[in-house]
């Protein structure tokens, strides 16, 4: 299962958790952090340098079910795709 993964995204300090979103408009992912040689895109940004680092949100939902107790939250919300362990009983 992927953990994380590296995007071309322009971030700024303070952009921790905000949604990584594929073309289509899904969340993909959460960021939660950037490389030291992109510090410089506060002040403009650098596509050869800049990276942010963000968790996989497949990874993020296994979490919350197995480890956080919380597998009915994630068949309330009826994600689209989900394995069938996840998904609301119809």
């Amino acid at each position: 299962m992927p953990v994380d993964f590296l995007s071309t995204t322009d971030i700024i300090g303070g952009n921790s958790g905000s949604p990584i979103l594929n073309g289509r408009g899904e969340q993909v992912g959460i960021v939660f952090d950037g490389n030291y040689e992109g510090l410089g895109n506060d002040f403009f940004y650098n596509d050869a340098k800049g990276r942010t680092i963000s968790v996989d949100i497949r990874y993020v939902l296994f979490i919350a079910d197995k480890f956080g107790g919380a597998g009915y939250l994630l068949k309330e919300l009826d994600i689209k795709n989900a394995p069938a362990s996840m998904r609301r009983a119809a």
